[in-house]
C-alpha cells in the first residue's frame, strides 16, 4: 500500500526526515523482530518495555520509517504522533481497507460473562444458518481457521487482520469480546459495530487501571463512543450502566431481571435443576431498522447451569432479536448449547463430581457459589488458584467473598495454589497477593494448604475426594490446566476406566 493511503486520517504532529508518500509499504509492525524491508515500525510504550528502545533494531532490519511519540536520535525517518497505539489502530484499519465497514460486528463488554454470552450468540446465529467469526478470550475462529487467544481483544494490527480474514471468508456476523484494556489502549478504536452491549460491572483489573472509576470509564467507552447508526443493549438493573443511556448516540434498548418497564425482562424463573427455565418477555412493540418486533413472551430452556447463564442468555436473546433472528431459532439454539469451557463446567461425574470454573471476581464468585449451594453433595473439596498480577485489593476481595459464603459451604480447609508450573509472567502471583489471601483465611479460621504447583495441588485434592463429594477447581489463568491434569491423574490411578470417555471434556478445549 502507498504510504499516503496508509497515513489517511492520521493526526501527524511532526515529521523528521524526507518522506516519499508514494512509497509502497510492505507491512506494519509493532514488534521490531518481525521487521523486513520497506516496513513501518510503530513504537508503542507498553507496560513492560518501550518500543522506542527498538527503533535502531527496526532500522537495521530494513524499516523504511518509524511512527513515534518522541523523536529519537537516529537518522531513520520518523513520524511523530500524540498516541502511537491510536495511530497503529488507524493505520492498521487503513492497511486492511477498513474491513469492519463491510462486516456486521457485535461488540460485547461486561466484567463477567462476555465469553459465555458470545458463544451463546454464536450458537444462535449458526442455528439460523449464518457464518460466524468470533474474537474473544478463548480463540479467534471462523470455519476451520482457529488461533488460541493471548488477549481477549487482540492488538489493533492483529484485530484488523482477523477482521479482513473474516471479510474474505464471507462472515455474516462477527462477535467480539471487547475488554477494558482494549478500550483503554485503542485496540478496537477503528471498529465499526452494528450492535454493542454492556451487561454487568464490578471491580476488576485494578492493577491496570488504578481505580474502579478508571476501569468503569474505560469499560464504558464501548457505549459512550457508539455512533448514531449503532444499537446499544444495556442492563438497566445496574444504575451505572443505565446512566450510559444518556451518554451515547446509539439507539438504546434495555433489559432487566426485575423490572417490566424495560424493553426485555423475564418471569417464571426456575433454577431447581441448576439449569434455568424462564419466560423471556418483550414488554413493548419494537421498531428496529425497519423491522417490527411484537410485544410477547416465550419460554426458554437452557442447557447450561447457573444463575449467570440466565443473565448471559438474556443478552444473547436480546441481541439476536434486535438483529432479526426468529424466536424459534433462539429457543432451539439455547436448548442445545452446551456451554463454554471452564464456566461452571462439570468435567467428571462418577464417584464424585469435578466442577471447573473460571472464578474471577466478586460477581463471578457469587453466581458460582450460589449455584453450588443449590446442589446436593457430601462434602466440597475446594481448590483455589490465587490470582496473579491482579493486585492485592482484588485478591483480598475474592478471599472475603469466599468467606461470605462459608456459612452455607461449611469449608474448614481450602487447598490453594500459585500455579508456578503453568502460568506465564503475566499471571505470576506476587508475595503480597499470596499473603493477603492467606491472611484473610487465617483471620476467619480457614486452614490453607498451599502448593507452589498446580499439579501437586490437583493431585492432592483428588486424592482427598470421597464418594458423592464435589471437587471444585476455582480460578482463572492459574487453574486453566487443572482439568487436563486432574482427568489424566484419575486415569493414572484407575487404569481400567474408559480413557476416551474420561477425557471427553478436554476434546475441544483451547486453554
Amino acid at each position: 500500500m502507498k504510504l499516503e493511503t496508509l497515513l489517511k486520517d492520521l493526526d501527524v504532529l511532526e515529521i523528521k526526515g524526507k518522506v516519499n508518500f508514494e512509497k509502497e509499504i510492505s507491512k506494519l509492525e509493532y514488534n521490531s523482530k518481525n521487521i523486513s524491508g520497506d516496513d513501518i515500525f510503530v513504537a508503542i510504550k507498553g507496560y513492560k518495555t518501550d518500543g522506542h528502545l527498538y527503533i535502531k533494531s527496526a532500522k537495521e532490519q530494513g524499516a523504511y520509517l518509524c511512527v513515534v511519540e518522541d523523536f529519537v536520535d537516529d537518522d531513520i525517518i520518523q513520524i511523530k504522533v500524540e498516541n502511537s497505539r491510536s495511530a497503529l489502530s488507524k493505520m492498521a484499519s487503513n492497511f486492511y481497507n477498513n474491513p469492519s465497514n463491510f462486516l456486521d460486528v457485535i461488540g460485547i463488554t461486561a466484567t463477567n460473562g462476555k465469553t459465555t454470552t458470545s458463544f451463546m450468540l454464536k450458537k444462535i446465529y449458526e442455528q439460523a444458518g449464518l457464518k460466524v467469526g468470533i474474537i474473544g478470550t478463548v480463540f479467534v475462529k471462523i470455519d476451520d481457521f482457529m488461533i488460541p487467544s493471548y488477549l481477549t481483544t487482540p492488538e489493533s494490527l492483529d484485530l484488523q487482520k482477523y477482521l479482513s480474514l473474516f471479510k474474505d471468508k464471507g462472515a455474516d456476523k462477527v462477535i467480539m469480546e471487547v475488554s477494558s484494556a482494549a478500550l483503554e489502549l485503542d485496540r478496537a478504536k477503528d471498529v465499526d459495530y452494528n450492535i454493542v452491549s454492556f451487561h454487568n460491572l464490578s471491580k476488576e483489573h485494578m492493577e491496570q487501571h488504578g481505580s474502579y472509576e478508571a476501569y468503569k470509564r474505560e469499560k464504558s467507552k464501548l457505549i459512550t463512543n457508539a455512533k448514531a447508526h449503532q444499537i446499544a443493549l444495556l442492563n438497566f438493573d445496574n444504575d451505572e450502566i443505565k446512566e450510559l443511556a444518556n451518554r451515547t448516540l446509539a439507539k438504546v434498548f434495555s433489559f432487566s431481571m426485575e423490572n417490566y418497564d424495560n424493553t426485555f425482562s423475564i418471569e417464571n424463573l426456575d433454577l431447581s435443576t441448576g439449569r434455568g427455565k424462564f419466560d423471556f418477555v418483550i414488554n413493548k412493540d419494537i421498531n428496529v431498522k425497519g423491522r417490527l418486533i411484537n410485544k410477547c413472551s416465550f419460554p426458554i430452556e437452557l442447557n447450561t447451569a447457573g444463575y449467570s447463564s440466565v443473565m448471559n442468555s438474556m443478552v444473547a436473546i436480546g441481541i439476536a432479536l434486535l438483529d432479526g433472528i426468529e424466536i424459534s431459532v433462539i429457543q432451539e439454539a439455547l436448548k442445545i448449547f452446551r456451554g463454554v469451557e471452564r464456566r461452571f463446567e462439570i468435567i467428571f461425574e462418577d464417584e464424585f463430581k469435578i466442577i471447573d470454573d473460571h472464578f474471577a471476581n466478586e460477581v463471578n464468585i457469587d453466581v458460582t457459589l450460589e449455584t453450588l449451594c443449590k446442589m446436593k453433595y457430601n462434602d466440597i473439596k475446594f481448590l483455589y488458584a490465587i490470582r496473579g498480577n491482579r493486585g492485592v485489593e482484588l485478591n483480598e476481595e475474592n478471599a472475603k467473598r469466599i468467606i461470605l459464603w462459608n456459612d452455607k459451604l461449611k469449608l474448614s480447609r481450602i487447598v490453594a495454589t500459585l500455579s508456578k508450573d503453568t502460568v506465564s509472567w503475566k499471571d505470576e502471583v506476587s508475595n503480597e497477593e499470596r499473603e493477603i489471601f492467606l491472611k484473610v483465611m487465617k483471620e476467619n479460621g480457614i486452614e490453607v494448604i498451599l502448593f507452589d504447583t498446580l499439579k501437586d495441588a490437583v493431585e492432592f485434592t483428588i486424592d482427598s475426594a470421597q464418594k458423592d463429594d464435589v471437587v471444585m477447581f476455582a480460578g482463572c489463568q492459574g487453574m486453566d490446566k487443572a482439568g487436563e491434569i486432574g482427568l489424566n491423574y484419575i486415569i493414572q490411578k484407575n487404569p481400567n476406566l474408559d480413557k476416551e470417555k474420561i477425557l471427553e471434556p478436554l476434546k475441544e478445549r483451547i486453554v
